[in-house]
């Protein structure tokens, strides 16, 4: 089969040329400014709770892991880099591992040791033999997502969906956890956390927040490209070069066709492959839609469309279940709305204390008002395992305690105290959740340059307000991830975002995401002829934030034979927000997809106090 681009040769060598027709960028991209936007991220989102310290961005950034987790003489640097997958057994021997030697600069391959990126790839065999059909591979989401944490994580539960009889291969993307050179943007941990103890908090808490964001996200921008100075990485880091990577990949396991599941930005990764090498798409589900076009151009406030939908729902789902299962019932679910801003109005004013204790911290901690508006950021990710939770925090909080908040914090935040972070030393391949460094580093390589001034980002705060008064303001902040970024991208992608695939693509979409909305999904489907989009009647992030066998039965039909749902076709989830039935025993597809509702992607905003 004719390739749209030629493959290096063996060791890197040769010329990659662009494909013909197709728009690309260079290091010469001129300034222009963008007229309202932003974009999914994540990770969400599309992701910078970090160091943007606002956003769903990329969780749980400085979550390690050991390397090891069986033989304590194995680490991903015992692997020797090749220019060829070379697998080993790795992780209890549950997988296999390699690392795989690529240019860094695709478009000018060398074989300069600084020119050259070593990419961490890991596979989940398959276990069914009788009726093999080769690799599906994954994505997370972010950017900044560890494919390699994702795939020993969850990947069982996704090779259960997809079939057993599919391999199941991730990889971190350039930049990211075991892949390196790395996206640092501190040259420590305890730097980076020191950092992020500056939060300004969110962009409203206070008259000023603003101003101080903005200050705050031009310092980090600037200390980042600092910092990563001796490295060309950020001129490598777009998706362009993630999704050639993918493709090399690919080749490597000797497949000429791609089978892929992205969630979150995974999409983006998703679209952007597909639209380069249509040819080369033999299936691909996209599930949480960014849109491709406000992604890479700057050019929206689109990705909240839906968010006040899942706010809603809460009201509804709480009222619905009555004051035994709800504890912030009231007698309307507009009282119950009501209810919620009396208490934020309240806590804006009086913020609560949290004493020290015995059982709880070891010195006071603050609940402010821009602690519990990023909470229920968060609980919008995951409406079936978090509103329950959310309902007895607010409670609580309209009575003066604070330690079930404490006490939610404390459990999805395992990041260790400053004191106790282990030195690590720079470019090290280690096991994470995710890089929080990383995702502005992408998101900027692939949008325009940001020149917005103070005033520009102030007026964007109220229009995204406006468009969401449940999360716009504290998803503000990722209007920031750009601001006062210099290095521009040799390679990025700009569209077509459309083409003929070997096979349609197959788009999955709730019926309400709070940062993936639903008409994301639409405007992607439109540029790829044949692709269909599959509703889920359900709220929150991606198809996964809610059980559905339903969904999981169609994910399934079209990996294991092609077949895709007719149009207009919308599955039922299997269990609603305060729902206690589930799981349904003996149903392994709701019972696994119920499993995979409960995982903290990294997409989630970090919570803190």
């Amino acid at each position: 089969m004719t390739l749209l681009y030629p493959l290096p040769a063996k060791g890197g060598q040769g010329v990659l040329s662009p494909p013909p027709g197709r728009a690309w960028a260079t290091s010469r991209w001129q300034s222009y400014k963008t007229a309202t936007t932003t974009v999914v991220g994540l990770l969400g989102l599309l992701f910078l709770a970090y160091q943007l310290n606002g956003m769903c961005i990329i969780g749980r950034g400085t979550n390690l892991k050991p390397e090891n987790t069986t033989r304590k003489d194995w680490k991903w640097s015992d692997i020797e880099p090749s220019t060829s997958l070379q697998w080993q057994r790795c992780y209890n021997d549950t997988y296999d591992c390699a690392r795989l030697d690529v240019p860094m600069d695709w478009l000018n391959p060398s074989d300069d040791a600084h020119e050259r990126v070593v990419l961490a790839v890991i596979r989940l065999r398959a276990t069914e033999l009788d009726d093999y059909k080769g690799p599906i591979f994954f994505n997370p989401g972010g950017p900044g997502g560890s494919g390699v944490y994702a795939l020993t994580d969850r990947g069982a539960l996704l090779q259960t969906i997809a079939g057993k009889n599919h391999d199941i291969i991730s990889f971190d993307p350039r930049g990211i956890g075991a892949s390196v050179p790395r996206v640092e943007c501190w040259d420590s941990p305890e730097k980076s956390r020191l950092w992020a103890l500056q939060d300004v908090g969110v962009v409203n808490a206070h008259p000023g927040v603003i101003s101080d964001a903005f200050a705050r996200a031009t310092a980090f921008s600037e200390a980042c490209e600092r910092n990563m100075n001796s490295s060309s990485l950020l001129s490598h880091i777009s998706t362009a070069s993630h999704a050639r990577d993918l493709l090399e990949i690919l080749h490597q396991t000797g497949q000429e066709k791609l089978k892929y599941w992205g969630f979150s930005y995974g999409t983006i990764l998703g679209g952007v492959f597909a639209a380069m090498y249509p040819d080369k798409v033999e299936r691909l589900v996209s599930d949480g839609n960014v849109d491709y076009r406000e992604w890479h151009w700057h050019t929206y406030v689109n990705f909240l469309h839906d968010t006040d939908k899942v706010m809603e729902a809460f009201y509804e789902y709480c009222h619905k279940a009555g004051p035994s299962s709800c504890d912030f019932y009231a007698s309307t679910p507009a009282a119950i709305e009501e209810r919620l801003q009396s208490l934020l109005a309240r806590i804006r004013k009086y913020p609560i204390i949290v004493s020290a204790t015995q059982s709880g911290p070891d010195m006071p901690q603050l609940i402010t008002w821009s602690h519990l508006k990023r909470l229920i950021s968060a609980a919008l990710y995951r409406p079936v395992f978090m509103f329950k939770t959310l309902a007895k925090v607010l409670k609580a909080l309209e009575d003066g305690d604070g330690v079930p908040f404490y006490q939610l914090m404390k459990s999805e935040n395992s990041t260790p105290p400053i004191c106790s972070i282990e030195a690590i030393p720079p470019n090290v391949p280690r096991l994470e959740e995710g890089n929080a460094d990383a995702f502005p580093a992408i998101l900027c390589a692939d949008s325009p340059p940001m020149e917005d001034t103070v005033e520009d980002f102030a007026a964007f705060v109220e229009e995204l307000m406006q468009i969401s008064s449940a999360a716009g303001d504290v998803n503000a902040l990722f209007r920031l991830a750009c601001v006062g970024r210099k290095i521009r991208p040799k390679w990025r992608y700009t569209g077509p975002f459309g083409g003929n695939t070997s096979h349609p693509i197959l788009y999955v979409a709730n019926i309400a995401d709070n940062v993936s909305p639903l008409i994301s999904a639409r405007n992607n489907s439109e540029g790829f002829p044949g692709s269909i989009v599959l509703i889920q009647n359900s709220y929150g992030h991606t198809s996964l934030s809610a059980a559905s066998s339903c969904t999981a039965g169609y994910i399934k039909s079209y990996f294991q034979n092609g077949t895709l749902p007719d149009p207009g076709t919308t599955c039922e989830p299997d269990y609603y927000p305060f729902d206690d039935t589930y799981p349904k025993v003996g149903d392994e597809l709701s019972m696994v997809s119920h499993e995979l509702s409960k995982t903290r992607w990294n997409v989630e905003p970090m919570l803190t106090i």
